[in-house]
């Protein structure tokens, strides 16, 4: 397992982060107690393969125990590829995220938010001297935030971008999840040829059969220029995931035949690809 141990001053942004890491498939805790980090480690360690990835995020929440946290990180480090990362903004910042929130600072200093403030910085210091990365987002967008995380871990965009694509049949209804539906019922159907009717486009013949046409080779290509040039516009606007339906009447000849090529196409330009065919069963 990797650990990415997450920390830092309150209002800087751990709970964005910890989104990034949960959009990334990790087993995430947040405001988890020091004490504890061994103890999951090897609860954790006994179900193989599982959890191959852990983002916890630890602050002042915690109290006193904040402490503990670089002893556990040393424990940490002797059986496991740990990352400490400490999220940082300045003080006006964190006084205006805290104005616009109306929540209460954890420490709650009698003296006001800005005494809370600052005796939190000198409570984690030592956590930011030690930090592997210290990120001050005084200045980042969500988007940017989670960027730098995807260069701190060497994150290509396309790789962390998941495309779904989905077959189905248009007399079951439009897949309520879908972002971008296509009606592939213009092409010649395998329905109407005896020995295919019984088929599905996972089989060959029924796939050469629907791409046997140049307008279904005319349209894929198409199909393929259009959601590549998308992707990424998606991806700048912060979008984690994109649903892609093709629907033919009753999802499984066509519909199955031009999800699967998509999915292929796509993961041969480097994107995160699965697939289901919803209909194909029915």
């Amino acid at each position: 397992m990797d650990f990415t141990i997450l920390t830092g001053m309150s209002g800087s942004g751990k709970t964005k982060a910890i989104q990034f890491f949960e959009d990334m498939n990790y087993f995430c805790i947040d405001n988890m107690p020091p004490a504890l980090i061994p103890m999951l480690a090897n609860m954790l360690g006994t179900v193989k393969d599982k959890f191959r990835n852990v983002a916890l995020v630890v602050d002042i929440r915690v109290g006193d125990m904040i402490n503990e946290l670089l002893g556990q990180i040393d424990e940490l480090k002797m059986v496991y590829d740990v990352r400490l990362i400490f999220l940082d903004a300045d003080d006006d910042t964190l006084v205006r995220r805290y104005k616009e929130t109306r929540r209460s600072h954890p420490l709650n200093n009698p003296k006001g938010l800005l005494a809370s403030i600052k005796e939190e910085r000198r409570i984690t210091q030592k956590l930011r001297d030690a930090a592997d990365y210290v990120i001050d987002t005084s200045r980042f967008t969500t988007k940017q935030l989670h960027d730098r995380f995807m260069d701190i871990y060497n994150i290509q965009s396309n790789a962390a971008f998941e495309v779904m694509t989905v077959s189905f049949g248009f007399k079951h209804g439009i897949p309520a999840d879908a972002d971008l539906v296509f009606d592939v019922r213009c092409f010649p159907n395998p329905f109407y040829i005896s020995e295919l009717k019984h088929k599905t486009g996972n089989d060959e013949e029924v796939r050469d059969f629907v791409m046997s046409s140049k307008a279904a080779q005319t349209f894929f290509e198409k199909l393929v220029d259009m959601v590549e040039y998308l992707i990424p516009l998606y991806i700048e606007e912060g979008k984690k995931s994109l649903v892609i339906a093709t629907g033919c009447t009753g999802g499984h000849h066509r519909s199955v035949t031009f999800a699967n090529l998509l999915a292929q196409r796509l993961a041969d330009n480097g994107y995160n690809v699965a697939t289901e065919h919803r209909d194909i069963n029915i």
